[in-house]
């Protein structure tokens, strides 16, 4: 089933791991957020893999947040442990051994861009959207994306992209310092 969910491909030293739900919007699910933390801990332990890309699968979404469809079917005791797994991949992205640098295109929303700030680069298409949309749904960035944002860009923007949760543009997102590059 994982292998349906991301695909693995290298390129020399270059791993690049794809989120592969196109039709969801590559959105996270429990078993997508396994299979990434499995891929992550292959290549942090293959040496002949040098540097990671994490990118998802067609023109439309890097990703687009947790997969809501399967959130809304979570008792409040998984609904925490989908957090607690999510928090975990986080962590473990930030600490790989080897740079991980995400490829976003499309949409980041939610958990995407939470997943987007874990790694230790980040460029972004210019049609690139970025953002922490939670607040419409009456929750907050469950995967630690609040105070990965606060680090990055500083207290102002933090507060209005979680409060507002209206998504901004690649080139907003560079000025504000949660992206390094557009092309």
């Amino acid at each position: 089933m994982a292998d349906a969910l991301i695909a693995v491909a290298d390129d020399g030293a270059i791993r690049t791991v794809t989120v592969q739900r196109p039709d969801k919007l590559n959105a996270l699910n429990a078993a997508t957020l396994q299979a990434l933390a499995d891929a992550f801990r292959d290549a942090a332990a293959d040496p002949e893999v040098r540097v990671v890309v994490l990118t998802g699968a067609g023109p439309k979404a890097f990703v687009a947040g947790a997969d809501i469809a399967e959130m809304n079917t979570l008792s409040a005791v998984q609904g925490r442990d989908f957090s607690l797994l999510g928090q975990a991949l986080m962590r473990q992205i930030e600490r790989m051994p080897k740079p991980v640098i995400a490829r976003v295109n499309g949409f980041a929303l939610g958990g995407g861009l939470e997943l987007a700030m874990a790694c230790h680069l980040r460029i972004a298409a210019d049609t690139a959207k970025v953002g922490q949309p939670e607040i419409n749904l009456g929750l907050i960035p469950g995967f630690g994306g609040s105070q990965r944002l606060l680090r990055l860009c500083g207290r102002a923007a933090t507060l209005e992209l979680c409060l507002l949760g209206a998504p901004i543009n690649a080139a907003r997102a560079l000025e504000l310092g949660i992206v390094n590059e557009v092309v």
